[in-house]
């Protein structure tokens, strides 16, 4: 069967590497933080071309330690978009915040500028804006918007490590940007693993502290801290990754502009990709007609693995049920969330394999 994702390929291809890699660390026994984590660091700020980048131990860390950076707190309000996994509302909640859902755009699936000013009030304090599938949202109108209520901007770049907006890097536009390696990522590490980016040496300084038990020095805690370091073998592991990674992102956008052009089937709506953004093409989520679950059987039956990215949209998550949306409140993200599908695409898929999946779904 042709898997949704499968990792195996690239570590066969680069096996060898991945190991010596993890050996060197194990060697030095390098295991929490050190060396091959701040290697990883540098590494990757340069990649971004930020001043600095903090290795954390995933993703929802990352948006945590963002947050609290920035001051959020009890009593305040984030702006988070519906449509997103659900982890970019935890980091508003671990703060003692309260997260309020914004709908996404009918084209882009991105939050939706036009949303926002409404949901704004004197207790809003930033926006976290998800570059959702790897496709950045409309970070300019964010912008405008963030700038005349004076709000934080917190990009949530989970999935789309090396997207960019007008030009400019995704996880450097905001005030601060958060990153995933979950195994599937774009960029990923043999386990979980997370980072924040930013300009901004006072930040960067204090979630520097946040993540390490609150010290600036061993055993002296200046604040209440959290165990989010990265582990030195996914610092060893993501170096290795990195240097593949505008490869593989190249890749990604060669398949996914093939299915835009090529998947002609009325019974599939695509997602939009406006001219001033490049997509890195995490996923390749689609809206089907119908009954989603059935085209998934139909892709099965034709040994092609697909899924779904998400078919519950945050404020209809019972975790957050106290909060009292109801269904209705979020129309572009629930019509998302209940037609959604997700196609196979990752670097290592084939040419021929790609023509499969494109056949298959215009013969469904």
């Amino acid at each position: 069967m042709l898997k949704r994702i499968d990792l195996t390929r690239d570590y066969k291809k680069h096996e060898d590497e991945y190991l010596a890699a993890i050996k060197a660390c194990c060697e030095e026994t390098a295991f929490s933080g050190g060396k091959y984590a701040d290697k990883f660091d540098k590494e990757f700020a340069d990649f971004l071309g930020v001043k600095y980048v903090q290795g954390l131990n995933n993703g929802t860390s990352a948006l945590h330690c963002a947050l609290a950076a920035l001051g959020v707190g009890e009593g305040d309000e984030v702006i988070v978009p519906a449509n997103t996994y659900i982890a970019s509302a935890w980091g508003v909640t671990y703060t003692g915040a309260t997260p309020v859902f914004v709908d996404c755009t009918a084209d882009t699936w991105e939050i939706d500028p036009d949303r926002i000013e409404e949901k704004i009030t004197d207790k809003t304090k930033a926006i976290v804006g998800v570059h959702l599938y790897g496709q950045p949202f409309d970070f300019p109108r964010v912008k405008e918007i963030a700038d005349k209520h004076g709000l934080y901007i917190v990009e949530d770049c989970a999935q789309a490590h090396g997207a960019k907006v007008e030009g400019k890097m995704v996880g450097t536009l905001g005030d601060i940007g958060c990153f995933s390696f979950y195994p599937g990522k774009n960029l990923y590490a043999f386990g979980e693993g997370g980072a924040v980016s930013t300009n901004n040496a006072e930040y960067d300084h204090y979630m520097n502290v946040m993540k390490n038990q609150g010290c600036e020095v061993r055993y002296y805690h200046k604040m209440i801290g959290y165990n989010y370091r990265l582990e030195g073998i996914q610092g060893a592991v993501l170096s290795v990754s990195l240097k593949y990674l505008p490869e593989w992102t190249k890749r990604r956008q060669e398949i996914g502009r093939r299915y835009m052009a090529e998947i002609k089937n009325p019974k599939f709506t695509l997602q939009a990709h406006p001219d001033n953004t490049e997509p890195v093409f995490h996923l390749f989520e689609v809206q089907v007609e119908g009954d989603p679950e059935k085209f998934l059987e139909y892709m099965k039956a034709q040994d092609i693995e697909c899924n779904r990215h998400y078919p519950v949209p945050c404020h209809l998550q019972e975790a957050y049920a106290d909060l009292g949306y109801h269904k209705g409140d979020c129309p572009n993200a629930e019509r998302l969330a209940e037609h959604c599908a997700t196609l196979p695409l990752f670097p290592e898929m084939t040419d021929e394999e790609v023509q499969r999946v494109i056949d298959a779904v215009n013969a469904y």
